[in-house]
């Protein structure tokens, strides 16, 4: 089963288009939508989900019209949004059993196996009996991912999952998306670049409403070899080096400013080469230099 969007556009009425002639396409596995925020991941989520309308465009799942067959496309989704709230006094094993009502797992002995099930998938199962507003962070997300794969969904979107979750409880929930991401398509939509590079094999960048890249994150950092060039700097310098030079990052090193440069071949002396990693593609996309990359490298392919 595949997710195929095709020229997906979407303006809101104060004027803010949101999406501009989105196509993607979209296996089984974990695919990444990768963007600031503001980008038009949220407005691409909420339409997949069959949450709002587009202007124009098309969306399949399989067989499913997305667009036309909701009520058919919700029966198989699974969506945890970027924000969602429960009854901080309701408890975890009740209100799950709740949901699966909800998505028509009526029979009780099925019903417990499915929400005992999901429980211990999602490390739960230990404090079922707890109530929600006790929870950490992680947990809830966790407990959200539980709800969303009720009735073994071929569609699951998580948005924004790992924003302010601390780093113990972000590596837990991330080892639970891997795992619910082999039989599925699952969309990871993110601003965490970290995210999609241990995630996901596919994956997209988006930026003011369109796709700047499509691509497998490998493939990505391939295109870069050779042309990232990383050189310490003063603080007094970097300005005067981003006017001259195209600098694509910055970062603190054991209180050093490190910069990372893109160019075709080395910008001066002082620079070393460095092994691209998927920061180094997310920041020359956004620059505007990888698709400048990529669009030589298929013109020297299409030469040979």
């Amino acid at each position: 089963m595949r997710l195929v969007i095709r020229d997906l556009s979407k303006t809101y009425p104060n004027g803010t288009r949101a999406l501009k002639d989105v196509s993607l396409d979209i296996p089984k596995g974990m695919f990444g939508l990768l963007g600031r925020n503001g980008a038009g991941k949220s407005t691409l989520m909420r339409i997949i989900a069959t949450l709002q309308d587009p202007d124009e465009g098309t969306i399949t799942l399989g067989a499913l019209d997305v667009l036309r067959q909701k009520g058919e496309v919700r029966k198989t989704l699974g969506y945890l949004p970027q924000s969602f709230g429960f009854h901080p006094k309701a408890r975890a094993q009740r209100l799950l059993e709740h949901f699966a009502v909800l998505k028509g797992i009526e029979e009780s002995g099925v019903r417990r196996d499915v929400v005992e099930a999901l429980l211990r998938q999602t490390n739960l199962w230990d404090v079922r009996g707890e109530k929600l507003g006790t929870f950490s962070g992680g947990m809830r997300q966790r407990f959200g991912v539980a709800v969303a794969l009720l009735g073994n969904p071929k569609l699951i979107i998580v948005d924004e999952p790992t924003a302010g979750l601390d780093p113990e409880e972000r590596v837990r929930f991330l080892n639970l998306l891997s795992q619910i991401g082999e039989d599925s398509v699952v969309i990871l939509s993110t601003h965490i670049v970290e995210d999609v590079e241990e995630l996901c094999s596919r994956m997209a960048i988006i930026d003011e409403g369109e796709i700047l890249l499509e691509a497998e994150p490998l493939g990505a950092m391939a295109e870069l070899e050779g042309r990232i060039w990383r050189r310490r700097v003063s603080r007094d310098e970097l300005a005067a080096l981003e006017r001259e030079m195209p600098v694509i990052s910055t970062k603190l090193l054991a209180g050093r400013t490190i910069v990372h440069v893109y160019a075709d071949s080395s910008p001066g002396a002082s620079f070393e080469p460095v092994e691209p990693g998927f920061e180094d593609v997310y920041f020359s996309v956004m620059a505007g230099h990888h698709r400048r990359c990529v669009a030589a490298g298929a013109a020297a392919e299409g030469a040979s």
